[in-house]
């Protein structure tokens, strides 16, 4: 055994999601220094009220954001797997965006460089908040090559109508 940390990958229980949003201002906190869910790498979306997805990189198998990237500005950390922003080199193109089946970096609001979950250096913040709150609707887990990650690289609207069959009994059709 070498002594090395197995890369970790956050699993999203959507169900425990309260959306109360710990988890953003956690992440804000750690990566901008203050309060502001605008610029955190996971966000809750809301596509209907009272359904909360958190939606945050899955580090996809093949990294398609890092492959389409025209500058050189992304890169993987060898360490957690997490996709890693070179802000001197990120132009703000959005190729990185495009890429993803999810769509889930975007672009900082003040910066104007991608913003992509880094795992906070293989502790994530948003996983403490959630797990400490009680709600465990972010676990950290050990990564494994499974096409799992499919499910979690999509739209939150995706996301959604699968969850709102399975939660309320309802179609998709006509809830938004």
């Amino acid at each position: 055994m070498s002594g090395e940390k197995p890369k970790i990958w956050i699993f999203r229980d959507y169900e425990r999601c309260s959306g109360c949003r710990r988890c953003e201002i956690a992440c804000s906190i750690r990566h901008e220094g203050r309060i502001w869910p605008e610029a955190s790498r996971v966000r809750v979306f809301m596509p209907i009220p009272g359904l909360e997805i958190p939606h945050l990189c899955t580090q996809c198998p093949g990294y398609p954001c890092v492959e389409a990237c025209p500058f050189d500005a992304l890169l993987v950390d060898k360490n957690t797997g997490a996709v890693i922003v070179d802000r001197d080199k990120c132009t703000g193109c959005g190729k990185c965006i495009d890429a993803c089946p999810g769509q889930i970096p975007f672009i900082h609001p003040r910066d104007g460089y991608a913003v992509i979950c880094d795992l906070c250096g293989g502790d994530p913040e948003c996983v403490k908040v959630c797990v400490e709150a009680g709600y465990n609707a972010l676990i950290t887990t050990p990564r494994s090559p499974s096409e799992i990650y499919k499910v979690y690289a999509r739209t939150p609207q995706d996301i959604a109508k699968d969850l709102v069959s399975k939660l309320y009994g309802e179609e998709w059709e006509g809830w938004v």
